[in-house]
């Protein structure tokens, strides 16, 4: 395989539906990062993630995945080395955890059985009780075993942690920094949890209704971005150009900037607050409206 230095390129990728279109996405995540995958419903995460799984064929633009173009001819020699993990697991609850090894180890020239029991034994997952009686961190808890055990390259997790504890979502978290361990791989995953990507995203890809909006490392996206405080007629001053959108309040204003460092020269008698990534979601969903409470 040619070595790579992104585990995902994809460029100008575009699918059109009734009433909703992907248009244009271009983003990388770089090998051996974890990318952040952000958005509301139906921004289009899933979308982007059934072309990069090949369930989806897009209309037109590109998708490289570890060093090899997606196309039919690379898609088995792609799959074997990537895992994707969704919030509903793929095993019939009739099946045990003893099962789907067996499952597993006839799919997956590389299934490393005794990887899979020592996860089932972190996880404290019982081999033989069935799927059905699992409870929801369980059965992901299930999936992720499954996923570390075939030497994957990449994983790729649609809102994954998605109605899981904080407790079971930490020790998920802590799994895959491990799994980070090895520098070949990565890992892209979306989620609503921003404070779970903060926690342990490098870079992150925010996209709004079918539209990448940021994508760049994590820390440079919230060193960029600031929210000034101030009275409306302090507010009055700001100017256009340094507004990405405003929350009214009953005391003022609330004003999101993408040029934190340049705004806090230009209006240094304001207050300026570092912000978050929910928060900057929040105001650039908002931003059309211009003004929002």
């Amino acid at each position: 395989m040619n070595d790579f230095e992104n585990a995902i390129e994809i460029k100008n990728l575009k699918k059109k539906y009734d009433g909703f279109t992907l248009e244009n996405v271009s983003f990388s995540v770089p090998k051996g990062s974890i990318m952040g995958f952000i958005g509301q419903n139906g921004a289009g995460k899933t979308t982007t993630i059934k072309a990069l799984l090949n369930i989806i064929k897009p209309d037109s633009g590109s998708i490289n995945i570890l060093g090899m173009e997606s196309n039919p001819k690379n898609e088995i020699e792609i799959k074997k080395q990537i895992s994707a993990i969704f919030d509903e697991i793929p095993f019939d609850d009739a099946f045990n955890a003893k099962q789907v090894g067996f499952i597993m180890s006839e799919i997956y020239s590389e299934w490393d059985n005794a990887k899979y029991k020592e996860y089932l034994e972190r996880f404290e997952l019982p081999e033989k009780r069935k799927i059905g009686q699992f409870s929801k961190g369980m059965k992901m808890k299930l999936q992720i075993a499954s996923a570390l055990s075939h030497n994957a390259k990449l994983l790729i997790m649609d809102e994954a942690t998605t109605g899981l504890d904080p407790v079971v979502r930490n020790e998920i978290l802590d799994i895959f920094l491990e799994y980070l361990q090895d520098e070949n791989n990565s890992i892209l995953m979306s989620s609503h949890i921003t404070s779970d990507l903060e926690k342990i995203a490098d870079s992150v890809t925010f996209i709004d209704h079918g539209n990448i909006l940021l994508t760049g490392y994590k820390d440079d996206i919230l060193e960029n971005h600031g929210v000034i405080k101030c009275s409306k007629s302090d507010y009055a001053c700001i100017e256009k150009s340094d507004i990405i959108s405003t929350r009214i309040t009953d005391f003022g204003a609330e004003v999101m900037t993408g040029n934190k460092s340049e705004c806090m020269k230009k209006y240094s008698g304001l207050v300026m607050d570092n912000t978050t990534l929910e928060e900057i979601m929040l105001f650039y969903v908002n931003r059309k409206k211009g003004e929002w409470h």
